[in-house]
């Protein structure tokens, strides 16, 4: 992977499988900026440092490190490249951003995927091999939900997280399985990393206008054809203490879905 800024252009894939199917894609794109970050050049674009880690201002580069250490993963990565979406005249919503953490030959040793839900709350996922070898194209690493993220989706069961990454093109699969080890969900975040620069920013932005509006707007009118379609309803409980959690690190390569 290129340790310089990036766009990523993308298509995001969901698709619920029951109780009722429920389908989705439509396109976006990310920022893809190595850590320290620096300014994007646009009037209209933007990234803030308070958007992620511990979202108080602090420095997102010394948070994401520290946590590599303390996972024993920090003497390996040698760069992290974040991936998220700037902010669109001064708003900013992520369902997910990805920090993608390189060794010195540009594989993947871990990916901290930090995500938000629509009630202001975080947690991150830490997938990485037990290991702690380079992530493999078809490594699957599984990780208890701990978080609430759809309304639709009980707080229990697991994820399965891969990430592949040939020549520029990059997709990110994340499937959750409920508590009895049935698929339930597949989600799948597919695109093309491109440089980022003035030119290419204002590209995107004109192809995809109010981006992070249309991602909130789209999150609801989501919920709205599951309230439709007979799914429960389900009351956010209290978030659990720890915000960062990791995957179960698979030592094999899962090749089937």
């Amino acid at each position: 992977m290129e340790v310089t800024p990036q766009i990523y252009t993308a298509k995001v894939m969901h698709k619920r499988l029951f109780p009722a199917v429920n389908a989705f894609t439509y396109s976006v794109y990310y920022v893809a900026l190595p850590l320290p970050a620096t300014p994007l050049p646009s009037p209209i674009l933007g990234f803030q440092e308070k958007d992620h880690g511990n979202r108080d201002g602090s420095d997102v580069t010394a948070w994401i490190k520290d946590v590599l250490k303390k996972n024993e993963l920090g003497t390996l990565v040698e760069d992290i490249v974040l991936i998220t979406m700037p902010r669109v005249l001064g708003y900013v919503f992520n369902p997910v951003s990805f920090f993608m953490c390189l060794d010195k030959d540009g594989q993947f040793r871990a990916v901290l995927c930090e995500v938000h839900n629509t009630f202001g709350e975080q947690h991150c996922y830490l997938c990485a091999r037990a290991d702690r070898a380079p992530l493999a194209p078809d490594d699957w690493l599984e990780a208890e939900k701990v978080f609430h993220v759809s309304p639709f989706l009980p707080r229990n069961g697991h994820y399965k997280f891969r990430f592949a990454l040939v020549e520029q093109k990059l997709g990110i699969w994340i499937d959750y399985f409920d508590a009895e080890n049935n698929k339930q969900l597949l989600t799948a975040l597919t695109g093309q990393l491109t440089p980022l620069n003035s030119k290419s920013l204002a590209h995107a932005f004109w192809t995809h206008p109010l981006l992070t509006l249309k991602v909130v707007a789209l999150i609801h009118w989501q919920a709205l054809k599951l309230v439709q379609k007979g799914i429960r309803y389900i009351v956010k409980p209290l978030q659990l203490f720890d915000k960062i959690s990791n995957t179960r690190g698979l030592t094999k390569q899962e090749k089937a879905r």
